[in-house]
């Protein structure tokens, strides 16, 4: 994979650009602020943006603009966002355009080099990943998940973090079967409609709990 990196702490940038080296990727662009980003989103060709949400000149969300600013301009780009913070809001602005390529993953939560590969992987290939605290906070925040069971709860933050229904089986330690019940049960009650498009399904639940999270 072509990437462009957004980080603007000098050891996890190049430890980042490392790690991605020395898994056979390309980092065309290493930046440290938000118009840098902006040009360089602009500019490069890439297969994903691996992006810091906070970066200087403000250090408020400048790498979540930039990101969405590029999504405007070409649908479906593809960025992971990193942060060392759950906020359920920024979530729901990356995920509001429905066109996935998106996923948004905690600095101190990522423990393994090859579940991070291939998290950027699944987010240039059009696909959804969440780190499960967030998805936990969007899944706490929406009173209309309360006609849900726990099981169904539980397979609702597994489909939320990306994960296909044979990897929620071994999670829960159940069948294939049973999972692909609780998810049309899930879609059910949240009057969504069924898909066996993996990305179409997360991205319709993750909306559902977004939209949720602004009543």
């Amino acid at each position: 994979m072509r990437l462009i990196l957004a980080e603007d702490q000098f050891l996890l940038r190049e430890g980042l650009v490392k790690l991605l080296e020395a898994h056979g990727h390309q980092v065309v662009r290493a930046v440290t602020d938000g118009p840098a980003l902006r040009a360089a989103l602009a500019a490069e060709e890439f297969d994903v943006a691996l992006v810091d949400i906070r970066l200087p000149p403000g250090f408020t969300d400048e790498g979540l603009q930039a990101a969405l600013e590029a999504r405007r301009a070409r649908p479906g780009l593809p960025v992971l966002l990193l942060s060392q913070y759950v906020e359920q809001l920024y979530a729901t602005e990356l995920l509001a355009d429905g066109a996935g390529g998106v996923g948004y993953l905690l600095k101190d939560r990522v423990f393994d080099g090859e579940q991070f590969i291939a998290a950027l992987r699944t987010v240039a290939g059009g696909g959804t990943v969440m780190d499960e605290d967030v998805v936990s906070g969007m899944v706490g925040r929406s009173d209309r998940l309360a006609s849900l069971t726990a099981r169904e709860l539980e397979t609702l933050g597994l489909v939320a973090q990306g994960r296909s229904n044979a990897a929620i089986a071994a999670a829960m330690f159940v069948t294939e079967k049973a999972v692909a019940k609780n998810i049309n049960s899930i879609l059910a009650k949240l009057q969504l409609p069924p898909s066996t498009d993996d990305n179409r399904r997360v991205m319709a639940v993750l909306a559902y709990l977004g939209a949720q999270d602004g009543l």
